[in-house]
């Protein structure tokens, strides 16, 4: 006891002594001495229990913390460690002594991480921090990680790979009703945030223990002097023109609003990203046209599994409400991904997966979203992206009927957005029509695919709409009609109307085969298959009787339907 009391006594002397030092005391983080004896007054405050060692040690540390976040512009030494110690000792013993740790805590984020984010030592000690108090954090401080997530991205965007594992393990803190909307486009544009990053590096040196902010409000000038001459000469900001500096003046400006947005620290709400702005058509024709760095190519790898994260607690977890306003979200960003043809294909997968998990689980977001709908499919012709979007939604259109059968004003307009898209299609071949006006044969065969893997999709949906609403059924027999008797050269494109004219005569089995799998009374049913446990006591019309029919010679299985039906 005697050993520990004089180590006591001596650490605690180490930082009332440090106080009094002016070189200390203006960067407490010089002398390392001071986190050695923060580190081991916790310690003995841990092993010893005591509430009146607590107090006489807790007016010591205090201080010290308050000194080391005074110090933090004019400090040349990384005090994040130092920062972290303390705090750890808030968070354990501050109901001791009534100290509330959440101003505390956003000090740190604030002031201290958002210089040293790009420390790897630091980056990772924070990590280490959040895990260890995880539960802690979320219960008492539930707001905390929400409001800076975007500076938690920051930290991973910069530090790669190393620490991907255990920053997974902090994600989910990320997400509240407050941060789950916003937090999906900066997920998204992980790739952009990175060349951010690197241009801020290049154009103003380290960014370690530098404050982006602060380069950021250095530029004032230059940008009100770039105004002045936007407002007088009708030049805008973005022009680089014959006298550009060099080749990198052609990335993010440091004052455009684009990039201000995405260095952010802290949570506001939903930016619109100016995917069409100057600023970023040149950041990412820089990326495409420069090689790319080894902290790029990690992001690349990282973000996608950040989503499955994402989407995985969305579907679990996130209320209704918040999901549903979600995927207008993922609509318009599925055609404005980071350029890179992996990267942009393992985000755009997940995107659909999720908005039609989306559907499933709540098949009238289809009737409440009904116009962003009919706009993306209204822009089928754009772009591949934009077609492939609008095949999806076809089929949730008409798998969910609509919205289900409580949503008739919807399903009637959404049916007359799909008779749109089918009639345009048989006019004339629109797809592509945005692009240069001599295709070579591929290019002209694989608009002719996506035409046709479009109209199969309309057709589908426009039938299992019909079904679905009855009052549709005469709108839906002209509309396929018409697609049978066309002379359009894809032969599965008639076959497929005029198979469905077919099943349409015989609403029993059309019901089966087209209707909904989750009909109006409740019950599950998987269209096209068989009940087998209902068939011994009672006829069920889910053989597709019609496809059966249409077989030529001898039958092509060997047992009776007898043979599987359940004997009593």
């Amino acid at each position: 006891m005697g050993d520990r009391d004089r180590d006591w006594d001596w650490h605690l002397r180490t930082l009332s002594s440090s106080a009094r030092d002016s070189n200390v005391a203006n960067d407490p983080a010089s002398d390392s001495s001071l986190l050695q004896s923060v580190k081991k007054l916790y310690e003995l405050c841990k092993a010893e229990n005591s509430e009146d060692l607590v107090a006489r040690v807790y007016p010591q540390i205090n201080k010290l913390f308050q000194r080391s976040v005074a110090s933090l512009s004019q400090s040349r030494t990384s005090i994040g460690l130092l920062l972290l110690a303390i705090l750890q000792f808030y968070l354990d013993f501050g109901e001791r002594v009534l100290h509330d740790a959440d101003p505390s805590l956003r000090t740190f984020f604030r002031s201290c991480l958002s210089r040293e984010f790009a420390d790897p030592v630091v980056a990772e000690a924070t990590i280490d921090f959040l895990n260890a108090n995880k539960k802690k954090l979320l219960t008492s401080f539930p707001s905390l990680l929400p409001q800076f997530f975007p500076l938690m991205l920051k930290l991973i965007a910069w530090n790669g790979e190393k620490l991907e594992k255990s920053f997974m393990k902090v994600f989910s803190g990320l997400m509240s009703p407050g941060s789950f909307l916003p937090l999906f486009p900066s997920l998204v544009d992980l790739p952009i945030l990175v060349v951010a990053l690197e241009k801020v590096e290049k154009s103003s040196g380290s960014l370690v223990g530098n404050s982006i902010a602060s380069m950021q409000k250095s530029t004032a000038p230059e940008m009100l002097l770039a105004l002045m001459d936007e407002a007088y000469t009708g030049s805008t900001i973005g022009d680089g023109g014959g006298d550009s500096e060099s080749e990198d003046s052609s990335t993010i400006d440091v004052a455009d609003p684009l990039f201000l947005d995405l260095l952010k620290d802290e949570n506001d709400g939903i930016a619109e990203r100016h995917w069409t702005s100057p600023g970023m058509a040149a950041a990412l024709q820089a990326a495409i046209n420069t090689p790319q760095s080894d902290r790029l190519k990690h992001i690349l790898r990282m973000a996608p599994q950040f989503l499955d994260v994402y989407f995985s607690i969305a579907l679990r977890d996130v209320n209704n409400s918040l999901v549903c306003a979600l995927i207008p979200l993922l609509m318009s960003r599925n055609a404005t991904i980071f350029p890179d043809k992996i990267y942009s294909y393992e985000v755009r997968k997940r995107l659909l997966e999720f908005m039609l998990a989306a559907f499933q689980r709540s098949p009238d977001f289809i009737a409440l979203l009904k116009k962003p709908i009919m706009d993306r499919l209204g822009e089928a012709y754009d772009s591949p992206e934009k077609t492939e979007l609008a095949l999806q939604l076809c089929w949730a259109i008409g798998e969910h009927g609509g919205g289900g059968g409580s949503h008739k004003d919807e399903a009637r307009e959404l049916f007359e957005g799909l008779e749109l898209l089918l009639y345009e299609n048989l006019a004339s071949s629109r797809l592509g029509l945005g692009q240069e006006s001599v295709f070579s044969s591929d290019s002209q065969t694989s608009r002719k695919s996506s035409q046709s893997r479009l109209l199969c999709f309309v057709v589908t949906a426009i039938a299992k709409l019909a079904t679905n609403h009855r009052e549709l059924l005469p709108r839906a027999r002209v509309s396929l009609g018409k697609v049978a008797r066309s002379r359009i050269s894809d032969v599965r494109v008639w076959r497929r109307a005029r198979d469905y004219l077919g099943l349409m005569t015989e609403p029993a089995i059309s019901l089966s085969v087209l209707g909904p799998s989750r009909p109006s009374h409740g019950q599950m049913q998987n269209p096209g298959t068989v009940k087998w446990s209902d068939g011994a006591t009672k006829m069920i019309a889910h053989v597709p009787f019609y496809i059966l029919g249409g077989q030529e010679g001898p039958p092509f299985h060997d047992f009776l339907f007898s043979d599987t039906l359940p004997r009593r």
